[in-house]
Order: C-alpha cells, then sequence, then structure tokens
C-alpha cells in the first residue's frame, strides 16, 4: 500500500536526515521507532505530501508523490496527526471538528454532523465537545487530535509521537483507540517510546541516523537481545562500562542490575534472563551505533 523506495532528504549545511530509506507498508498497524533525530517525523511529514525528499520516491496507494496530482490524490486518501497540532483555543471541540472538516472537503452539513458526532464518540468525547479546545487536558486533545485526522474517512492514518507527555492512563487509552482505528484503516504509528509499539504494532521498522537498521515482528527483535540480557547483584557497585544498564533495583541484600552484554568471568554470580523488547531495541541500537562507528 505504501512504497518508499531509496529515499533520502539532505538539509541546508548538509544535515542528512533520511539516507536510502527502503520500506513497504501494509494494512494494519505498523510502528515506527528510534530515537529523537532519527529521521521518523522527516519520514512522516514525506509521506503526508508536506515536505519534498531530496530523492527517491514515494507511492501511496498507488499514487505517486513526485507529481502534483499524485500528492492531491494520496492527501485525499490520509488524515495526519502531527506531533504538534495547532488548536483555536475559543472554539469547542465540536466547533474545531466541524472548521476541519470544511477544510477536509466535507461540504454536506449533514455528512459532516454525523462524521463529527460518530468520531466524538469514538474518542470518548461526548460530554464534552461542547467545552472549549483551551479546558482541554493533554490527553483530550490528543483524542480531538486524532478525531480530526479521521475526517473524510482516510484509508491511512499517520500518527506522529502520539503519546509524549500523556500520564499512564491517557497513554493506554491511546494506544487502545489506535488499535481500534487499524480495523478500519492502515495506521502508522512512529514513536520513540518502545512501549508503545510493543502493545500495538505486530510489524515495524527501527530508525537510527537516518536508515533503518530493523524491520520485522516486535517478537524478531527481542529474538536479536537472547542471550545478551542478565541481572547481576552488587553491594552498589554499578557493572563496569562494557555492559549496559537498562534498569537498577534495590533489594534489601544489594542492588539488581539488569544489564545488556556479556558479565564473563568479572561477575560468574550473573543470571540470564529473558529478553523485552526494551532490551530487544536498545540492544539494536548499541549494536547500530557500533556498525556506524
Amino acid at each position: 500500500m505504501i512504497e518508499i523506495t531509496n529515499l533520502i532528504k539532505t538539509y541546508a549545511g548538509k544535515v542528512h536526515a533520511l539516507n536510502g530509506i527502503e520500506l513497504e507498508i501494509g494494512s494494519g498497524m505498523f510502528g515506527l521507532v528510534g530515537p529523537n533525530g532519527a529521521g521518523k517525523t522527516t519520514l512522516m511529514r514525506i509521506i503526508a505530501g508536506l515536505l519534498r525528499p531530496t530523492a527517491g520516491s514515494v507511492r501511496v496507494f498507488g499514487h505517486d508523490l513526485a507529481s502534483q496530482r499524485g500528492r492531491q490524490e494520496a492527501k485525499a486518501l490520509l488524515g495526519y496527526l502531527p506531533q504538534e497540532l495547532g488548536f483555536y483555543p475559543n472554539l469547542s471541540g465540536r466547533e474545531f471538528l466541524d472548521y476541519m472538516a470544511i477544510l477536509k472537503g466535507v461540504t454536506d452539513s449533514q455528512e459532516r454532523k454525523q462524521q463529527i458526532g460518530e468520531l466524538i464518540e469514538l474518542v470518548r468525547l461526548t460530554e464534552v465537545a461542547d467545552r472549549r479546545l483551551k479546558t482541554y487536558s493533554g490527553g483530550m486533545k490528543r483524542r480531538i487530535g486524532i478525531a480530526q485526522a479521521l475526517l473524510g474517512k482516510p484509508k491511512l492514518l499517520i500518527v506522529d509521537e502520539p503519546t509524549v507527555g500523556l500520564d499512564p492512563e491517557e497513554r493506554v487509552r491511546f494506544r487502545n483507540l489506535l488499535s481500534e482505528m487499524a480495523g478500519r484503516c492502515t495506521v502508522i504509528l512512529s514513536t520513540h517510546i518502545v512501549e508503545d509499539i510493543g502493545h500495538s504494532c505486530s510489524d515495524l521498522a527501527v530508525m537510527d541516523k537516518g536508515r533503518v537498521v530493523f524491520r520485522g515482528a516486535p517478537s524478531d527483535l527481542i529474538t536479536q537481545a537472547r542471550g545478551h540480557v542478565w541481572t547481576i547483584t552488587t553491594q552498589g557497585e554499578q557493572p563496569n562500562g562494557s555492559l549496559a544498564v537498562v534498569s537498577t533495583l534495590q533489594m534489601h541484600d544489594g542492588v539488581s542490575y539488569r544489564v545488556l552484554g556479556q558479565p564473563g568471568a568479572l561477575y560468574p554470580s550473573a543470571q540470564p534472563v529473558e529478553p523485552s523488547l526494551e532490551d530487544g531495541y536498545i540492544w539494536l541500537m548499541r549494536q547500530s551505533a557500533a556498525v556506524m562507528a
């Protein structure tokens, strides 16, 4: 459905944001994960038709984004929730959606009213739909953002860093909402929070320094760290620098460290443990850094 071929984006000053991205994205929920500055937002903006690549091609549902007509036809099929969505604070949630629907070409008033009513219910904002946006919490604003992205019944939903700044309850609610959306359209979820990907996506890509360094299922990423995750208990001294400390837990008999690497003879009491998705991600990024060094 989305075909990305040798995509390159270079900004002024020879800043290479994307370096030859190759991806094919099908239906359902697709996760794009990587550290800040990896190029995720640049890639999302290019797919959304908001940014032109320096080289390479993107086809969205068969429409080539290199042409103006292709971009227009692709934009008619997608909804986009950027990291920062501009709101009109004095509009109510319902008024904001009505305004956005008109901009998206939903000109029939009855069709607009029906879509807005359904989306307000879908994102669970019925009770606050007529309150001004400036009174909304961060989670409510994210949900009204999803509602505006779904206006016009898009075939592709692009969501960039949607859970940043949300409390744990709102993050769970938002992930569940996106999972529901994946049954209606293709969803691309871009984030640096690995946990969001693990709970939502069956297919993902990891980006680092403008490149795709992994593509596969979350279970495949976990497998990469198997045999490299250990727990080490000390009296407080942190394990040496060759080991990456993932987490620290204060115990009654010392400090338990979850580490990545090979403890070797220095830590004979180290215990192997099953890796998590976060372990797999951190291990991959360490390997990627070593290759690019």
